[in-house]
């Protein structure tokens, strides 16, 4: 039976006398270890017999250290690893590519995605103009409960439940409505998978003109908050001033039940009764409502500009009054203005080779800016033009921007029209469009004058003249 024994063996490497080629360690049996070299001292440890099953002074006080650090991090490892400091990572997002069906696929998308809040608001809105009497007096007669008894916050959190619950219910399949406005379904019409050229080019400028409209009425609103905190009106933010000190002063001596009653009946009254006579009495509003005065007579950034070179911009000029007094005494008003009358390129009759009575109308004097496109043509130099948009007594003409190029203006009787008609790409953009397809018989396609923005202007000129001048040739092919 073997039997194993612990035994520590000592050698100085630097003494001649040890250099043996082996030791004998002599138990019940013995073994043969090899001897090392000093480099492989190292490897002693794995070839001695480990100790036997008795307790070791030493062994128990050092197994047990690693055994606390082990059930340590196998606990709480995960959760110290989550609070390691590491670099940052910044991730570059690639863009895509301007797709005409990427971008009507997001119009889309953010069209579903602003109907709640829309719906939100046209609610509101509603209860406020007591669309529905009985709805708003409910309303009314609830929240002015619950903030006299100090429940409004209880209210809101519960109305919050009561809308989650429905929406549950919904995405379950129960058909539910709660709106005090009802609801109008709107037609979808599918996706188109190829677009012209001209329509995508249409398309990018319909949106370019909403993204604009709408960074514009966001810097308004900021540039508006801005200045109401700068003093730049110092009479609009004095206001301001006196209602925050007056605010500050009763929280500090008034208890918070009272305030907070105070400024949930006062919300309640302005919202229910009194936002509702202003909106009926436009008149009352401008004089009595201190917000509406303050947020409109709070100026923006370019109103500030213009009014700061409004004493430049009145100068007389003195050029324009004598060119006018220099024409002939003898002519009328209105031949005059017709004979002198020119565009950037000449007179305008030498233009567009038209008699000296024909002249631009009052409304589009320096005429409408807008391209041109013309869908009977392939190539894309020859069916999209930017210029300028004029309508005569008698006539529809585009004056092509791009210069020694008056082969590519374009005259169209305005008896020759057979169609005139506001004109929009898609019907996912909101609005009516920018554009004006005018039909003759000369194309096969009507003309569009797109990229307008002022559209409706143009339209109504146009389509005025129009009127007339059809009514005047059929009243006189009758007699």
């Amino acid at each position: 039976m073997k039997r194993s024994c612990w035994v520590t063996v000592s050698i100085s490497p630097s003494d001649p006398g040890h250099r043996h080629q082996g030791l004998t360690v002599t138990g019940s049996e013995g073994q043969w270890v090899p001897a090392c070299s000093p480099s492989r001292w190292s490897d002693l440890q794995p070839v001695l017999p480990h100790p036997g099953p008795g307790p070791h002074p030493n062994r128990r006080g050092q197994g047990l250290c690693p055994r606390v650090q082990k059930w340590f991090f196998e606990k709480f490892g995960e959760y110290v690893e989550d609070f390691r400091f590491q670099p940052e990572e910044s991730a570059v997002e690639t863009e895509e590519p301007l797709s005409a069906r990427r971008l009507t696929e997001n119009m889309r998308r953010l069209k579903r995605g602003a109907r709640p809040v829309t719906s939100f608001v046209k609610n509101l809105s509603a209860l406020s103009d007591w669309y529905s009497v009985y709805t708003s007096a409910i309303a009314f007669t609830v929240y002015v409960n619950a903030v006299w008894h100090g429940w409004a916050i209880p209210m809101f959190l519960f109305l919050a439940i009561l809308r989650l619950s429905l929406n549950y219910l919904i995405a379950r399949g129960w058909r539910i409505q709660w709106s005090i406005v009802p609801e109008v379904s709107e037609v979808v019409e599918p996706p188109k998978e190829d677009l012209t050229v001209s329509e995508k080019f249409q398309l990018v400028l319909d949106v370019a003109q909403k993204a604009q409209n709408l960074f514009g009425k966001m810097a308004d609103i900021l540039e508006k908050i801005k200045n109401l905190f700068m003093w730049v009106q110092p009479e609009i933010t004095q206001k301001l001033y006196v209602a925050l000190w007056a605010a500050f002063l009763a929280s500090c001596f008034f208890p918070y039940r009272l305030v907070g009653l105070a400024l949930g009946l006062y919300a309640g009254v302005k919202f229910f009764l009194i936002d509702f006579i202003f909106k009926r009495c436009p008149r009352l509003r401008a004089k009595y409502d201190t917000p509406y005065i303050i947020w409109k007579g709070l100026p923006t950034d370019p109103q500030l500009k213009e009014r700061s070179t409004a004493a430049t911009s009145r100068r007389p000029q003195t050029a324009s009054r004598s060119y006018v007094s220099s024409a002939p005494a003898s002519l009328s008003k209105d031949e005059d203005a017709g004979r002198f009358h020119s565009t950037k390129k000449g007179n305008f009759h030498e233009i567009f080779n038209l008699t000296e009575n024909e002249r631009p109308l009052a409304a589009c004097e320096n005429g409408w800016r807008c391209c041109l496109i013309n869908r009977d043509r392939k190539m894309p130099t020859d069916y999209i033009r930017n210029g300028l948009l004029y309508v005569t007594e008698n006539y529809l003409c585009f004056e092509s921007s791009k210069s020694g190029s008056s082969k590519r203006n374009k005259v169209i009787k305005l008896v020759d029209i057979t169609d005139i008609q506001k004109y929009k790409v898609l019907s996912v953009l909101p609005g009516s469009g920018m554009g004006i397809a005018v039909s003759t018989p000369s194309t096969q396609k009507p003309l569009v004058f797109g990229a307008m923005v002022h559209r409706d202007e143009a339209f109504e000129t146009i389509f005025s003249q129009y009127v007339k001048i059809t009514a005047a040739a059929a009243s006189g092919s009758d007699s």
